[in-house]
């Protein structure tokens, strides 16, 4: 494939977060389960498992070929901050990646594009890769300014980054009008418009080498029957998936569901 698909930005990434479910004992099985699990060639899993669970989830898959996520974090090093986390906490409980700016985060505890930005630099700043999600609402996309938020929140996210460490961040397009158990699945021309938006927002942030090496996940009603669609599409280098995947058979459905996309590309 060619004009900047999937293909051209190895691995693809498939991820999964389990929010606000599995507490220790259904994690630790769940991750035992994807222990042995042997990713396919040019595949890059991670899950992220709520805080009660990180530190076994990273130490179960330490060397499996699975990444581990944190759903959040504070922004400073540590200090009086009752019921937050700091970056360093979660790299100390072995994760590598955190997960910033989830929609829910910004509509029920005020979360704004410049909380997300701080976190996003500390996480860098503590050797974590960012997973930036951006999104829209329904209203904006009714009114057709999709476009503006989402470049808005990238921009924001990213501000101060250096050109060494943007390529550290991956960015989630997740639709918060096709999140969730109302939500539906954007069509693939949406997420191949929006994406492209993406693309150029990065290109006019950092130039196009460096944009075309920051990943671009979609998220959003991602499932079985139409995960490997969307990393078909240019400028979609995986999938940050729901419901879906929170049991490790459906996780590993759509991981090789995805693969047989790859190879198939790879050979052609």
């Amino acid at each position: 494939m060619k004009g900047g698909s999937v293909m051209d930005h190895k691995p693809v990434w498939v991820g999964t977060s389990w929010k606000m479910n599995k507490g220790p004992a259904e994690a630790i099985t769940a991750a035992r389960s994807l222990e042995l699990y042997n990713a396919p060639p040019d595949i890059q899993p991670f899950v992220i498992p709520p805080f009660t669970s990180l530190k076994d989830v990273c130490t179960i898959l330490h060397n499996s070929d699975l990444l581990v996520g944190a759903q959040n974090m504070h922004w400073d090093d540590s200090g009086a901050w009752t019921g937050e986390i700091s970056p360093s906490m979660i790299r100390e409980c072995g994760a590598a990646l955190v997960e910033i700016g989830h929609s829910e985060r910004r509509e029920h505890f005020g979360e704004t594009d410049w909380t997300v930005n701080r976190k996003v630099r500390a996480a860098v700043r503590h050797g974590l890769r960012p997973l930036v999600c951006v999104g829209d609402t329904s209203d904006e996309y009714e009114f057709g300014v999709s476009l503006e938020t989402l470049a808005r929140q990238t921009k924001i996210a990213l501000h101060g980054l250096s050109a060494e460490e943007l390529p550290h961040v991956l960015i989630a397009y997740e639709p918060v009008w096709a999140i969730g158990t109302k939500g539906r699945a954007a069509d693939k021309d949406c997420v191949a418009g929006v994406h492209a938006h993406l693309r150029r927002a990065l290109e006019g942030i950092a130039g196009e080498e460096i944009a075309a090496c920051i990943p671009l996940l979609y998220g959003g009603s991602v499932t079985l029957d139409n995960a490997y669609g969307y990393v078909t599409l240019p400028n979609v280098d995986g999938v940050f998936v729901g419901r879906a995947a929170w049991e490790v058979t459906g996780f590993k459905a759509i991981i090789d569901s995805i693969s047989i996309v790859v190879e198939r590309e790879v050979a052609a």
